[in-house]
């Protein structure tokens, strides 16, 4: 096991023996296996948990809401037996089979967390909310300018061409809409906003010359293109049921569009059930030589080898990876010779929202269900800082009719009481935030000395926390959008914090952070580990900062750079 020496059996190193492993087939994982693939590398995908085929494996895709037992509630004991994950928007009936239960992989919460997981083929990618927008170069530019954590090794150039190539095989549908600190994109064509949310937007325009309303920019096929075709995918329906899996291809997942491209170039071996417990290191070679697999249902531990390894287990597993990787060379976790290895884990801080009502415009309505909502950009501490707090947020809202609003609780009859209770209400306005968290030494995770999983892993122990500039940008977002709503017309405007705990946001990233000093950083600009350079780390566990806009697109186009660069050195012979 870890720091032990390996006896090597040559027959089956040969059979065991890629160009490339990919751990984990997420939205980070997928591309991975894409990109490498594509450029002739013979790879190995390795996921912990089942396999799921786009189109077989979604068994609830096209079900009707009495098709269900419980109308898409789940039981109370079932809440009642998995409380961290049952506080997932996103788990119901309808979904709960792409979701880890609470004891299926147990945790130590040192600090209350809640880690949402998707075991699969596939990972999280068939449950993510799909918004995405691009980082600019105040992001990528923020540490340096306002000391809050080390320098990214790259800027918004070098990440441009990156975003543009995963945006065209992917499909984001958006506007141009020229704001700079969310820079435009390649883009299918843009959802509305409904007529209470074209007020909202005008209404900001009139008063405010810093903030501008816009539709979010989300990565469904409103008009595929012939890349899309290919891939055998087809346009959004608007059904927005996304987290069963979509039939149509409508939006972008790991199942739907990279992973069987990169099984159609024949490289790919695809291998689910395999619980990764760690990288395997080669002291005489000093590099990375495989990766250590043990069987989910049989226990059975197989190597596996290859010249390059790509960690994109999603941003805790990741670290619980490298933590595990264990050597005489690197006692405290692959690639650690700083200790700072887990440390550094930010998030989104969601915690604000409010909600309002608007009088008006009981001649207007909207169809279908919009797979996205209207956005603000950050508008704090963008360009210099403004305030006493670090950083800013972006917010987002929507604009309903609420329903069977007359005649709810009441008795009655017959065409005029149908009628009646059948009626469109007023206008309800929701706005919620989503706030950059300052990167914290303090923020980690580690390995329990004595807790183990059913794999005979060590648990996870997670510390990470709010602090007193999160509660400060969400008291900035509650006052400023607020007062956004009430010069829009709105009333009956409240506010509420939901001192939800961080992990909720499944936004979670660092821990593996890139940088352009060894001693202060993991990764290098290309996302190799500084001491250990055939090891990439491309999931959220890469990120020096989180931003404020929605991490996904930059995942990908990260992964999609760092795995053109190492095709690129393996041809040169460095890797």
């Amino acid at each position: 096991m870890p720091g032990d020496s390996i006896n090597i059996n040559n027959k089956a190193t040969a059979q065991h023996m890629y160009d490339a492993i990919v751990i984990g087939s997420g939205i980070s994982g997928g591309w991975a296996a894409k990109e490498l693939c594509e450029h002739g590398l013979k790879t190995l995908v390795l996921e912990r948990g089942r396999n799921v085929v786009h189109l077989k494996d979604y068994p609830t895709a096209i079900k009707n809401p009495w098709d269900f037992q419980h109308r898409g509630q789940l039981p109370a004991a079932v809440t009642k037996n998995n409380p961290v994950v049952s506080r997932c928007y996103a788990y119901g009936e309808s979904t709960e089979h792409f979701f880890v239960k609470d004891n299926d992989h147990p945790y130590v919460q040192e600090k209350p967390f809640d880690w949402i997981r998707g075991y699969q083929v596939g990972g999280k990618s068939l449950l993510w909310a799909r918004q995405t927008q691009r980082w600019s170069q105040y992001e990528f530019e923020g540490p340096a300018r306002d000391g809050f954590a080390v320098d990214w090794p790259i800027r918004y150039e070098d990440i441009a061409p990156w975003y543009s190539h995963v945006e065209k095989f992917a499909g984001i549908s958006g506007n141009k809409d020229g704001v700079p600190n969310l820079p435009d994109g390649e883009f299918l064509p843009a959802w509305e906003l409904n007529c209470v949310e074209k007020h909202i937007q005008q209404k900001i325009k009139e008063n405010y010359n810093d903030r501008q309303v816009i539709i979010g920019r989300c990565a469904h096929l409103t008009k595929p293109n012939e890349i899309h075709l290919q891939q055998g995918r087809g346009q959004c329906q608007a059904r927005n049921l996304c987290e069963r899996g979509c039939p149509f291809g409508g939006y972008f997942s790991s199942n739907s569009s990279t992973i069987p491209w990169a099984q159609k170039t024949g490289n790919m071996t695809l291998q689910p059930d395999s619980v990764v417990h760690s990288i395997i290191y080669d002291e005489k070679k000093g590099k990375a030589s495989g990766v250590r697999v043990i069987d989910a249902h049989t226990k059975k531990v197989t190597e596996y080898y290859a010249r390059i390894i790509f960690v994109n287990a999603a941003c805790l597993n990741t670290n619980l990876v490298l933590l595990n990787s264990t050597s005489n060379r690197f006692p405290q976790g692959l690639g650690n010779d700083n200790g700072l290895l887990g440390r550094f884990v930010a998030f989104h801080n969601y915690r604000g929202s409010i909600s309002a009502t608007y009088d008006g415009f009981t001649d207007g309505y909207y169809y279908g269900r919009r797979p996205t909502e209207a956005f603000i950009p950050s508008f704090r501490n963008v360009f210099k800082q403004q305030t006493d707090f670090l950083r800013g947020y972006l917010s987002y809202f929507s604009a309903v009719r609420s329903g069977w609003q007359q005649g709810i609780g009441e008795d009655g009859i017959g065409g005029d009481w149908k009628n009646n209770i059948t009626e469109a209400g007023g206008w309800a306005v929701y706005m919620g935030m989503q706030g950059e968290t300052i990167p914290k030494h303090e923020n980690h995770v580690r390995l329990s000395k004595d807790m183990k999983d059913a794999w005979d892993i060590p648990q996870l122990i997670t510390s990470v926390g709010y602090d007193d500039n999160d509660v400060k940008l969400m008291k900035d977002f509650l006052t400023q959008c607020s007062e956004m709503l009430e010069k829009a017309g709105c009333k009956n405007i409240n506010q509420q914090d939901s001192n939800q705990t961080p992990g909720l946001d499944i936004h979670e990233m660092g821990g593996v952070r890139m940088g352009k000093d060894p001693k202060t950083s993991l990764l290098n600009k290309w996302n190799q580990l500084h001491a250990c350079q055939n090891v990439f780390v491309t999931d959220g566990a890469c990120m020096t900062s989180v931003g404020n806009q929605n991490p996904s697109l930059t995942f990908m186009a990260i992964t999609a750079r760092a795995a053109n660069h190492a095709v690129d050195e393996l041809k040169k012979g460095n890797l």
